[in-house]
């Protein structure tokens, strides 16, 4: 059989002509019409007051955090369990990530954790600077009590909405919550530009800045004029033509992700010590990734580890959680705040194949591997 990824780029009918639209009318550089038409899309999409194209999320990143005056030594308080793209952007101004552990309702930041490391470093007289939240695998977080954390104490809310475009929170997209959300579209995500990602927000001023500084910050001149420093960060036209693309099929794109959702869970949901990550009210996942717990009441230690090999021998690609940051040695001397949900779920998880072009032979091909190697 051939290779079963995790998630692979899927490409839908208009992103060829987009690009080649960009080929012919020779706009190749960065900027130009695909740009200006995906910022739309996305402006749309997200209901916010714009949308920066950029060419990554952690450029995105690392852009929010500069326009919101990040500086070095800031305390910045960073959600543990996710990718490090998450977090190194804070590092890239100097400042100091902090990291909280996630509730075991969405894997996602705990309220309860975060507002205890807000308060502690308010008595030692370092208020923290921001907050990065991730909404991981697609799965939003507890937004409510988050926002209002934030807002209690006047602290900047950056969301890292990588994973979870078309994700949404009482039916409010992912990624217009905070000061600041975050997206990529990096090729395993739910929608690709080959790379890439974006700046979204609802303060123009913001929108403004990071606009003008992801383009080295030149002034209105006719000679190459800085006032401030500047980053390379803008997406080309050529990628935006097939994010143009991708908007326009990523409907169909959360649909399928979520029926193989359901797929696995309905035939591997019943497996005793088999769980799978459950919607809670007001939440609406795109499935980004599969996932699956093993319950070490009924499997072996690592036993995610053992399926993962199983799968990996039969051609079929899996892959561990997020370790969480606070057990990466990179961090090793960085402050936490623990309660073991986020070990918990890195010992005993794994992602499946749920790419939005794998066929339902493919997927059942999976599922009985999976059966196999559980019996």
């Amino acid at each position: 059989m051939s290779k079963v990824w995790l998630s692979s780029p899927h490409m839908g009918k208009k992103e060829q002509e987009y690009v080649l639209d960009a080929f012919s009318t020779n706009w190749v550089a960065p900027l130009g019409p695909n740009v200006d038409a995906f910022e739309k899309q996305l402006t749309d999409y997200l209901a916010v007051n714009g949308v920066v194209s950029l060419s990554s999320g952690s450029g995105a990143l690392h852009l929010a955090l500069v326009a919101l005056g990040i500086k070095p030594d800031d305390i910045v308080l960073c959600q543990s369990f996710t990718f490090a793209a998450s977090a190194f952007p804070i590092t890239y101004c100097g400042a100091i990530p902090v990291f909280i552990d996630s509730e075991s309702d969405t894997w996602n930041m705990d309220p309860e954790l975060l507002e205890q490391a807000i308060t502690e470093h308010i008595q030692l007289g370092k208020m923290p600077a921001a907050i990065i939240v991730v909404h991981l695998y697609g799965m939003p977080a507890k937004m409510d009590k988050i926002v209002s954390i934030a807002k209690k104490y006047g602290i900047p809310l950056i969301e890292d909405a990588a994973e979870a475009l078309g994700s949404t929170f009482n039916n409010q997209p992912c990624g217009s919550f905070g000061d600041a959300g975050i997206l990529s579209f990096n090729g395993n995500k739910i929608i690709t530009t080959s790379g890439g990602g974006a700046f979204a927000s609802n303060n123009a001023e913001m929108v403004k800045k990071v606009r003008h500084i992801s383009a080295q910050s030149k002034e209105p001149a006719p000679y190459y004029l800085h006032k401030e420093i500047g980053f390379n960060y803008r997406m080309s036209n050529i990628c935006a033509g097939i994010g143009r693309g991708q908007m326009e099929v990523l409907p169909e794109r959360i649909s399928r992700r979520r029926e193989i959702f359901e797929t696995y869970k309905k035939e591997l949901g019943s497996i005793e010590g088999i769980t799978f990550l459950s919607e809670p009210k007001g939440f609406y996942s795109n499935r980004w990734l599969t996932t699956i717990l093993f319950n070490e009441h009924h499997f072996a230690a690592e036993e995610n580890e053992a399926l993962r090999l199983h799968l990996e021998k039969h051609n079929i690609e899996s892959r561990p959680l997020w370790k969480p940051l606070h057990q990466q040695p990179v961090f090793a001397e960085n402050k936490s705040y623990c309660n073991g949900v986020s070990d918990q779920l890195f010992a005993t998880g794994l992602c499946l194949p749920s790419g939005s072009n794998l066929t339902d032979e493919v997927v059942t091909k999976v599922i009985d591997e999976i059966k196999s190697f559980v019996k």
